[in-house]
Formats: C-alpha cells, sequence, structure tokens
C-alpha cells in the first residue's frame, strides 16, 4: 500500500504547529545565555545592563533559580546513560563549551535577545580535555545502564592466535570525527500557564511522557500538574530522545514568573548539547585464500562526557554479520569535557558497520575476490556469537535483487579501470543491519455512531509517517475507508506509548493499534448479535468479517450492517476498547531480530581535484512486511541522504586549544544538498516476521543509513585506488597519497 500522509495538508498549509508555535496569553519569551569558556566555575554574574533594557522582567541563573531537586536520579529521563545528568543552572560549575549559564526573560523575543547580550559574567578556568586521540591511554569499560545497550559478548574462540596464523589478513584503524543533529526544528518549549497552576507544555520531545516524567521529578511536580504535548516534530532521529535543557529552562521561568514562557535554542546552540560521538575502531580480518573468515576482531573507543557514560552498541554487528568461529570484540569509552554524546540515527551501527564493511572490502582485494562473492561466501544462516536463528532474514535476497537492478555483474574488477572525461568511475557495495525492536505500548480506541473511528496512544511522529501508519492499520482491521479513521498521538495524558527511536514504533504502537481494533471486532460483533432480526444471531466470530465499513457474513456479502449502526443501538453512541501490548518475550528471546541491506553505490571522482559525486544508490532493504511503502521509501532514501552525508559532507571541528565546537552554523557545517543527491533507488525485499510484531513489520527509520557511507568509501577506492579510512571523506583525504 502507497499512501499519502494524513497531516500532509497540515504541513504544507501552515496548520500545523510545532512546539514554538503554539499561542498562549501574556506569553514571554526566554533568551539562553550560553557560556565562554570549556571547564571551571562562574565568578559573578552581572545582569544590571540586562534587566535595564524595557521588557525585560528577569534574569534566571544559578543563584536566583527556583528551587530544584538535588539528587541526580530526579534528572534522569528514560534513556538516560550511567552517571549523573546534565542540570541546568544548577550550580555555579562549567562542564562544557556552550553550557547554559543564565536565561533572560522579557514581554518580547527582541528585547530578550538583546538584553542576553548584556549579561556579564566572570569566570574561573580550569584545564579541559576536548580531544579523543590524546586520551586513548585512559579508557574504561562503560557502564551497562542505558536503555537498548547490550555490550559486547564473550569473545569466542581464540580470535587473535587464529589471526596471527591466518593465511589472509587485514588490519585497519578507521576514525569518524564529531556529527551534530541539524533539525529544520530547532529545540523548543512553549510553557502555557493556566489560572490554576497546570503548566501545559508544548515541547520538540520524542516523547511526551518522557518529556513530562522528567519535568515532574526536576521540579517536584505531581504528573498531574503537567501535560506535555508534541503533535508535530520538525525532525529528531535521536536528538529528541532525551528532554533538551531548554525545557527545563523554560519551567523554571514559568515557575519563577507565574507566566507563560517559551524558550527557543539558537542554531549555534544546537551545538552545544548531544552529538554523534567521535570514534576510533581497529578491526582485523583473517581468511584462508578461499575466502572463508577464520578470526574477525573488532575494537571501538568512543568519547563521553565527564559525568554519563554515553553507550552505543558499536561493535557487537561484527559478531553478527558473517559467520566466523572465532571472534573478539571489545568497547570502550574516553570521558572528555564535552557535553554527553546522544544517539543519531542508527546510533553505534553507523560507526561500527561501517568500520567491517569497509574492512571486509579491503579483505576481498586482499583476496583478489568479488566484494560481494566475499560476503555470500560468509553469509551467516544463524547468529556466528550465540547460535540462535534468526527470526527471518532475506539478506540474501536484498544482495541478489540489489545486484541485479544495479548491474553489479558488470563492475570490472580492477581498480581505475572506469573512466569519464575527467572522473573516474568506481563501483562499491556494503551490508546493512539494524536490530528489529519492540517494546511495550497502549492504545485506546473509540467507534463513534456516525461511524468514525478514532485509535489514541502517546506516540510521536518526528515526520516518519506514524499519523499514517496507524490509521492505515486501524482502517485495515476494522475494514473502514482510511479518512474515517483518526489517529491521536503526541500528547502525554493518551495511552502509554515508549518513546519513539530505534525504528521500533510501528512494531509496538502499531501492535497495540492492531490489538485494540481486535477488540473491537469482537465487542461489535456481540452487539450486532443482539440487533433485531440480527442475520449474526447464529453466527460464529469467525463466520464474519468486516468490510466496507460495515460487519458482513463471509458466505453472504450482501448481509451487511454499518459498524455506525451498531454503536448506535448501543445506546452509548460510542464504543471504547483498550488494549496492552505487550512483547512475547519468551517466544522473542530465542531468535536475533533484525533488518537487513545491501547498498550499492557508483561515485565519480574528479582526478585533480578530489571531489567526489555520488550518482547512483540502490540500496535493497528486507524490513519485514512494509505498512506504507510510499512513507517508507521517504525513509530509506532519507537514510541514504544522511550516509552520503556522512560519508563526504558531515564533521564538527573542534579547536581543542579553547575545548570549543568551531564550525556550528550551517554556513560551515556542510551537509548533504540536492545538488549533492542523485540517483536513488529502492527496492523492497519481501519479508514478514510475525516473532518481532503480530503485523509482521519491522522498521525502515535506521536502516537506510546504515552501510551507504561504507559503500561509498569503497567506491571510491575502486575509482583510485586509495583507501579512505576517516570520515568524512573530503577532497584532501581522497586526493592524499
Amino acid at each position: 500500500m502507497a499512501v499519502s500522509r494524513v497531516d500532509g495538508r497540515d504541513k504544507v498549509t501552515g496548520q500545523a504547529r510545532y512546539a514554538a508555535e503554539h499561542p498562549a496569553e501574556g506569553l514571554l519569551y526566554g533568551v539562553v545565555v550560553s557560556g565562554t569558556v570549556t571547564k571551571g566555575r562562574i565568578v559573578s554574574i552581572d545582569a544590571g545592563k540586562a534587566l535595564a533594557v524595557p521588557g525585560v522582567i528577569e534574569v534566571i541563573t544559578h543563584e536566583n533559580r527556583p528551587r530544584l531537586r538535588s539528587f541526580d536520579l530526579f534528572y534522569k529521563d528514560m534513556t538516560a546513560p550511567g552517571g549523573s545528568p546534565f542540570r541546568p543552572l544548577y550550580d555555579d560549575k562549567i562542564h562544557s563549551s556552550g553550557q547554559p549559564v543564565a536565561l533572560v526573560v522579557a514581554e518580547t523575543f527582541e528585547a530578550a535577545r538583546y538584553a542576553s547580550s548584556l549579561v556579564e559574567i566572570a569566570y574561573e578556568t580550569e584545564a579541559h580535555e576536548t580531544c579523543l586521540l590524546d586520551h586513548v591511554e585512559r579508557s574504561h569499560k562503560p557502564s551497562r545502564l542505558k536503555a537498548g545497550y547490550t555490550p559486547p559478548p564473550e569473545p569466542k574462540g581464540f580470535a587473535d592466535e587464529v589471526w596471527d596464523k591466518a593465511l589472509v589478513r587485514m588490519e585497519g584503524e578507521y576514525y569518524s570525527g564529531v556529527e551534530h543533529h541539524n533539525p529544520l526544528e530547532m529545540f523548543a518549549s512553549t510553557v502555557v500557564r493556566g489560572l490554576d497552576g497546570h503548566l501545559t507544555i508544548y515541547d520538540k520531545t520524542q516523547s511526551s511522557q518522557n518529556s513530562r516524567w522528567y519535568v515532574s521529578h526536576v521540579f517536584g511536580l505531581s504528573k498531574d500538574k503537567v501535560t506535555v504535548r508534541n503533535p508535530y516534530v520538525g525532525g529528531a532521529f535521536g536528538s529528541g530522545l532525551r528532554p533538551q535543557y531548554q525545557l527545563a529552562l523554560a519551567v523554571m521561568a514559568a515557575l519563577k514568573l507565574e507566566r507563560s514562557v517559551r524558550v527557543v535554542l539558537t542554531r549555534q546552540q544546537m551545538f552545544s548539547f548531544g552529538h554523534r560521538p567521535e570514534t576510533i575502531q581497529r578491526v582485523r580480518l583473517g581468511a584462508r585464500p578461499d575466502g572463508t573468515l577464520t578470526a574477525i576482531i573488532h575494537e571501538a573507543l568512543a568519547e563521553t562526557s565527564r559525568n554519563e557514560d554515553y553507550v552505543e552498541v558499536v561493535v557487537n554487528w561484527s559478531g553478527q554479520l558473517y559467520a566466523c568461529e572465532h571472534i573478539r570484540l571489545g568497547y570502550k569509552l574516553v570521558a572528555l569535557d564535552r557535553f554527553s554524546p546522544i544517539d543519531m540515527r542508527a546510533p553505534g551501527a553507523t560507526h561500527g558497520v561501517h568500520a567491517l564493511e569497509v574492512a571486509m572490502d579491503e579483505l576481498s582485494y586482499e583476496l583478489k575476490m568479488d566484494p560481494l562473492a566475499l560476503r555470500l561466501k560468509n553469509y551467516a544462516d544463524l547468529d556466528p556469537t550465540e547460535g540462535l536463528p534468526y527470526s527471518t532474514k532475506e539478506l540474501r535476497a536484498c544482495y541478489e535483487q540489489g545486484a541485479q537492478r544495479f548491474g553489479w555483474a558488470q563492475r570490472p574488477g580492477e581498480v581505475r579501470s572506469m573512466r569519464e572525461g575527467h572522473e573516474l568511475i568506481g563501483w562499491g557495495m556494503a551490508t546493512g543491519m539494524w536490530d528489529a525492536m519492540q517494546m511495550f505500548a497502549r492504545a485506546s480506541a473509540v467507534l463513534h455512531a456516525d461511524g468514525n473511528l478514532v485509535v489514541s496512544s502517546a506516540a510521536t511522529d518526528i515526520g516518519t509517517g506514524t499519523y499514517t501508519a496507524m490509521c492505515i492499520i486501524a482502517a485495515d482491521a476494522m475494514g473502514m475507508p482510511l479518512e474515517r479513521v483518526r489517529f491521536q498521538l503526541g500528547d502525554s495524558t493518551l495511552p502509554v506509548a515508549p518513546i519513539e527511536g530505534g525504528s521500533s514504533h510501528v512494531a509496538t504502537v502499531g501492535s497495540a493499534v492492531q490489538g485494540v481494533c481486535e477488540k473491537l471486532q469482537k465487542s461489535l460483533f456481540k452487539l450486532a448479535r443482539k440487533m433485531p432480526d440480527s442475520p449474526f444471531a447464529k453466527a460464529r466470530f469467525e463466520d464474519a468479517e468486516f468490510a466496507g465499513g460495515a460487519l458482513r457474513l463471509r458466505a453472504q456479502p450482501a448481509q451487511a450492517v454499518p459498524l455506525g449502526a451498531i454503536v448506535a443501538f448501543d445506546g452509548a453512541g460510542r464504543l471504547e476498547e483498550k488494549y496492552m501490548m505487550l512483547p512475547n518475550v519468551l517466544k522473542q528471546q530465542n531468535y536475533l531480530r533484525a533488518t537487513h541491506s545491501a547498498v550499492f553505490v557508483e561515485v565519480r571522482v574528479d582526478e585533480a581535484f578530489g571531489t567526489v559525486r555520488v550518482t547512483r544508490v540502490v540500496s535493497a532493504v528486507a524490513a519485514g512486511r512494509i505498512i506504507n511503502a510510499k512513507a517508507a521509501r521517504s525513509q530509506i532514501i532519507g537514510g541514504v541522504v544522511w550516509g552520503i552525508g556522512q560519508a563526504l559532507h558531515e564533521e564538527t571541528q573542534s579547536d581543542d586549544r579553547i575545548g570549543r565546537f568551531m564550525n556550528h552554523n550551517l554556513g560551515e557545517y556542510h551537509v548533504s544538498v540536492n545538488a549533492d543527491i542523485h540517483d536513488i533507488d529502492v527496492v523492497f525485499v519481501q519479508e514478514d516476521d510475525r516473532i518481532v510484531s503480530r503485523l509482521g513489520a519491522k522498521g525502515v527509520g535506521e536502516i537506510g543509513q546504515v552501510g551507504v557511507a561504507a559503500a561509498v568509501c569503497n567506491a571510491i577506492y575502486h575509482a583510485t585506488g586509495r583507501r579512505v579510512r576517516s570520515t568524512p571523506m573530503t577532497p584532501d583525504k581522497v586526493m592524499a597519497p
């Protein structure tokens, strides 16, 4: 099914309101003052000039803020890693560059912005450490306390000894620089204070209930005093998993001043918090001359903050993708004076799979073997680490269909063998892998006598199409026209839903929607049997079906009763059901659950300038049953675009002498634009996984990016004969001898 977004009209006509667009009577505006040192403490704050600006109400600092909880536990949101979360305006300590040190609140945004430049702050500085490469010797084994994190498994076999004796070996070190989120909607919170003191907060977040949890715990408010809403989110992909500091600052101001307050971060301030962590990886592969892998060793070192152990699953993929008897994986962290990193589309896999897939390409040249043939030679039918079967795995079909669509069979094996004019042409490929997750969720469904269905869950739509997917699932389950279904999300008072992340929303919330619709079906059938002269009086539930907005007998489709008429018969005018979806953990734990992809890329490299154009991409994806092919294709295209950005453009440069990110704007932080993107072809391989979810669906948000940068790297090598082991692969690296 390919359906246009049900929320599309609201978005293109401006009817959709984002966090900074909700009106409130007497609204005040807060502007954050960012710290100018990397580490130390605040000695003094002089807000006199700022307070003298007409319209300025207050300058809130750690010295005059409202009461906050003191224990770390109260600042931990639902996705917090182990350690001590950052506490905005809590004390005089400076932990990282750009840390918020004050909030100027005024009657107008312009007054607050101007006054924020007049706040004078004196600091006492301390020596800082922000360079990962300079501090690898003090790495440590990380805490496991982060939702979704699985530490590397214990070594399998004797990888080091086998690698030492391998007839064919490769060894490589791979570096990935810092990347920052740059969604179109910047982080913002509008706190609307009711006459009774109730706070209704419009927040840019991937979970209204996570933000409510955070606010109620930090400020000691009962949850019935706080409602968080996020009906529309202008991009996030991990940046909104944790509440960002503008939320706490806006609530502080609302509580202190007993007014409604809005705080919006600037683009520069978007670079002052979480980011994809800088990472160094070392991969060693051993093989027999026929290409059989004998040893896999993959070790990673990543940055974290001084206060928290932010962790990602970086190396585990190397123990799951290819059959091998000897595997050793390792993962450590280095604490730096930076803000804690944060999840960014396919966290961990974008780095870990990249290093493995580039290493596999390097090994293929050592073996003088086609890169695709090497992967097929070591295809894993069982999870190599644990020996578990896959819930479903159509990766082989991804290889076959992707290669056919791309024309991989015509690829010449020699490097620098294709040229057109002043450009060298190269073809590369890589494998992608991501978890197929399912969590806990609730949903409610209300069918009205007018035949309209309203389904609700506190889910989130960050632009990926959640509204539409849930409407499709409900309409399909109830046999109703799509236009008769409305899905409510983005409100903390709705039934519980998990944080929108990890490509799990359809498998999780979608399964809850399916479940509540099935309960509604049974309730409708029971009512229909009681109706006068009911054709269902002696029928069994299995004899009936829902189609065309009616309940009808399978054997006699003409015997149909409109669903609205059944509800009207009940007399209440509405029929409601609720459902709690719990994953079948006992069943799921017996399988490795994952999505897979095969990415094929063509690049053209200007030999004189080292500039790279990605002219053609084929991404073949196996992600279970696809609910909305139109939106799913869009998601994969978006992932491919971001993968190209990872490969060629995105990196936040740090001046470690002052410990600050320097290119904190969209003029100097390069993202892929229209001119960088050419032909992207998406192939969905047939797959239906009833172990991951009752819908047969997995998820497509993350898998689109995984493997893309590696395929680009491998294509550059095929074009030029130059192996670039760090991202982004900028012209200076491509031209290096």
